[in-house]
């Protein structure tokens, strides 16, 4: 009886062992695949609990989440114009297919990285020799890391990868040459200042020449239609005048005798010389400017 419940409890045993060395789980963010005598048979993308045969299958899990290929030390790279650049990148990427990454580097995630590390410095290469220092900071900066993009993820597909994106972080000058590109970039734009400086002052002369025209323009314009203006009132004047002298002209007379005494005794220190019977003093002789009385100091 003993033997028979030692015999059962092996047989049991030995159920569950072969059923637990059949089975095996495939979560979300894992992909499966199963060998038989070391060769590939099957692979598994989508998670849940799958069924194998012990002994002679086995299954490796790889990580589909996306990883980062994180270039720690920025690579150096020439422009067209023979100067050094210090390159910073990253690299976003996943494995797509599980049974090409296997094959292609064993499913070591060194391997890979090494592999794509590789191809985006032969890209880069490539596309900063071409460039100048300028275009490679600012211009195409956005262009080289789609190209980039797209030959890396061109490569990637023979190991199994898929290539998300490629970012450029910085760019930079190594430290030796530095100093000798600000100085010539400060000297460039002394010139360009220089230049602009110069346009300004020419186009100011321009601007006050072309003011001080106008201004002698509109002074004469002035000056001309103020001897018109003046000119009118003066012939209104002297028709008026003529028009008076018609009517009184022994009014107009003594009107005039008039101004004449008050410009020419503006100021006390005017003298005149003149005879007391010369016909300046008429009316101060008689109102009526007839008469012979003796002119009165």
């Amino acid at each position: 009886m003993k033997q028979n419940w030692g015999m059962g409890i092996v047989l049991v045993a030995g159920l569950v062992l072969l059923l637990s060395g059949s089975l095996y789980t495939v979560n979300q963010i894992q992909y499966a695949v199963v060998f038989q005598l070391g060769e590939v048979v099957a692979v598994r993308t989508l998670p849940g609990l799958y069924l194998k045969f012990p002994l002679i299958q086995n299954v490796r899990l790889f990580d589909n989440r996306i990883r980062t290929l994180d270039n720690n030390d920025p690579e150096r790279f020439i422009t067209a114009e023979k100067k050094p650049l210090l390159v910073d990148y990253f690299v976003k990427w996943k494995i797509d297919d599980p049974k090409q990454y296997y094959v292609s580097v064993g499913g070591d995630e060194q391997r890979a990285k090494i592999r794509l590390t590789q191809t985006i410095n032969d890209d880069l290469r490539a596309a900063f020799a071409q460039r100048t220092v300028h275009e490679a900071v600012s211009g195409d900066r956005e262009s080289i890391m789609e190209s980039m993009r797209q030959r890396a993820e061109k490569d990637a597909q023979q190991i199994g990868v898929h290539v998300l994106d490629v970012r450029i972080r910085r760019v930079e000058l190594p430290p030796e040459v530095t100093e000798s590109v600000y100085r010539r970039m400060e000297a460039e734009r002394k010139r360009v200042a220089n230049e602009l400086r110069s346009t300004g002052a020419g186009e100011a002369e321009k601007i006050r020449a072309d003011a001080d025209r106008q201004r002698e323009v509109i002074l004469a314009d002035a000056f001309r239609t103020a001897q018109e203006i003046k000119g009118g009132g003066d012939a209104k004047a002297a028709a008026l005048y003529s028009a008076a002298y018609g009517k009184n002209p022994e009014f107009y007379a003594f009107y005039r005798s008039l101004e004449t005494y008050q410009q020419g005794f503006r100021s006390k220190a005017d003298v005149l010389v003149l005879d007391p019977s010369a016909p300046f003093f008429r009316y101060f002789n008689s109102p009526t400017g007839t008469g012979s009385a003796p002119l009165k100091h």
